[in-house]
């Protein structure tokens, strides 16, 4: 009997467990609703506008917004903010051509080509491209292309507005394949969300955007079949060896020298039979910098005294630099080096995008360079007036910080290139060879230290074309810099030559 007790109570004991440690738990808030990232919604903000182009008014409709990219499975991945312009009245847009524009870093919104040249606003700047005083305003572009196209301006993951969803990594997007890919999957979804196939289609980029555009010709139509009409790129720069400025690379010494001569005649330092005529002088020392230039620093350390001395003597001719100088930088003027030398004397140094500005350091002793005066003339015009425009004008608002050219996208990831030179010129002449209507028009500026125009052509030079292709490249070059827009004689000319490419290419 005792023992039947017992196990009776044992019994209960271990039945009453499980729901006395289920009260012993801490009962779960009803009230607390589970956070779940919520996705961006896409959000169109439209409205109409009248521009004059050549005197003729242009009315035409701007689209600000965002398209989200998502996978196959219909989960979004990336919120792409973009701006539009329409032209009004197209009942087909079969025969309206349409152009796909962005700006380089990487790291860099669409914001220069955007507000400086191919839109109807511009912001408002002296003739030469100086900023003036703030506060800055825009003015009707006279001088846009949405006479002869429409025109998308798209701002790549983590610039603008645009940004990786919730839950998503940044970093996904930030390297040479992603940014291709991401910024080409953009380009398919707006141009069959908006209906745009059957439409001549271009790109325009600037600086890195032409590594971009160049990569991009070639991914659009391996992926999705969409062969371009034509490029435009702006400052190009396609393979990386003619601007890295490393030990056993002498490319950029060679290729950096014409638009060094360049820098020097503007700014008065070349002897009297040189600075008479820019062209001239340009000339002479691109032939210097291919012929005798080139074979000294082939030789390096064999070359002989008197061979080094008649070198460094030709160099400092025509760099405006001292003999000295030249000869304790064996021979090899780095761009950063360059800058700061060039107008020491005067305490001052010279731009890097733009070799016509001057800047003031704190010494005129060291090899440091404090900024760059030619972005500083730029970025505070161009940021406070795309803030104003898009809420003012467009009527689009957002509280994310607009990121014009942001740090926030590297390390940049290379991927495959790492360790190497990136070059995508082959891309270029693939897609060029394959689809033999597409045309190329590139446009240099005489003082951009940033790419200069003496390595593009050395890029085109050896891209490798078949002869019955050469033609389908143009080049246009500008007494300004990397931006050459903003000097309103090469903003004029810009305009006549793109427009003319434009309409001969599509």
């Amino acid at each position: 009997m005792v023992r039947k007790i017992a196990l009776l109570f044992l019994l209960i004991v271990v039945l009453a467990v499980p729901a006395f440690c289920q009260e012993a738990q801490p009962k779960k808030d009803e009230t607390k609703p589970e956070f779940k990232p919520e996705f961006p919604k896409e959000v169109l903000s439209e409205t109409k506008h009248t521009v004059t182009i050549d005197g003729k008014a242009i009315q035409y409709r701007a689209t600000a917004g965002n398209l989200l990219l998502k996978d196959e499975n219909g989960k979004p991945k990336a919120n792409v903010f973009f701006i539009a312009y329409t032209k009004d009245g197209n009942r087909d847009n079969s025969g309206r051509p349409i152009t796909f524009s962005f700006n380089g870093g990487p790291g860099s919104s669409s914001v220069w080509l955007h507000l400086g040249v191919l839109g109807p606003r511009r912001v408002k700047m002296a003739d030469d491209g100086q900023a003036l005083p703030p506060p800055y305003k825009l003015e009707d572009n006279e001088y846009s292309l949405l006479d002869v196209t429409d025109l998308v301006f798209i701002d790549p993951v983590t610039t603008g507005y645009s940004r990786a969803v919730p839950g998503e990594d940044d970093t996904q997007y930030h390297g040479v394949r992603q940014d291709i890919e991401s910024v080409g999957a953009f380009i398919r979804l707006y141009t069959t969300r908006f209906k745009r196939w059957d439409s001549p289609k271009f790109l325009a980029g600037e600086s890195y955007g032409t590594t971009r555009a160049a990569g991009l010709s070639n991914f659009l139509m391996e992926r999705y079949g969409m062969y371009l009409n034509g490029i435009v790129l702006v400052s190009s720069i396609l393979n990386f060896q003619t601007a890295d400025f490393h030990p056993g690379n002498d490319l950029p010494y060679i290729l950096f020298l014409p638009t060094y001569t360049a820098t020097a005649w503007y700014h008065k330092k070349l002897s009297p039979d040189l600075q008479s005529d820019l062209q001239s002088a340009l000339k002479q020392s691109e032939a210097f910098a291919l012929t005798e230039y080139s074979n000294a620093l082939m030789k390096g350390d064999q070359l002989s005294p008197q061979e080094r001395s008649s070198i460094a003597k030709q160099v400092a001719k025509f760099t405006g630099l001292s003999e000295a100088y030249v000869e304790r930088a064996n021979l090899r003027i780095e761009d950063s080096r360059f800058n700061k030398e060039l107008l020491r004397d005067q305490r001052r140094t010279v731009g890097r995008l733009d070799s016509r500005f001057i800047g003031i350091d704190v010494d005129a002793a060291g090899e440091q360079i404090e900024y760059d005066p030619s972005y500083s003339a730029i970025l505070g015009s161009f940021t406070a007036t795309l803030n104003d425009y898009l809420r003012s004008e467009l009527k689009y608002e957002s509280d994310l910080p607009y990121e014009i050219l942001t740090g926030r996208v590297w390390p940049w990831d290379f991927g495959s290139v790492k360790n190497q030179y990136l070059n995508v010129a082959e891309d270029l002449r693939h897609a060029m060879t394959e689809n033999p209507f597409l045309r190329i028009f590139v446009a240099n500026g005489y003082y951009d230290l940033a790419t200069p125009y003496f390595a593009t052509y050395y890029t085109f030079d050896h891209l490798g074309l078949d002869p019955s292709l050469k033609d389908h490249v143009t080049m246009g070059n500008y007494e300004a810099g990397h931006m050459m827009y903003i000097h309103r004689p090469s903003l004029v000319q810009f305009k006549s030559d793109v427009s003319r490419f434009l309409q001969s290419a599509d």
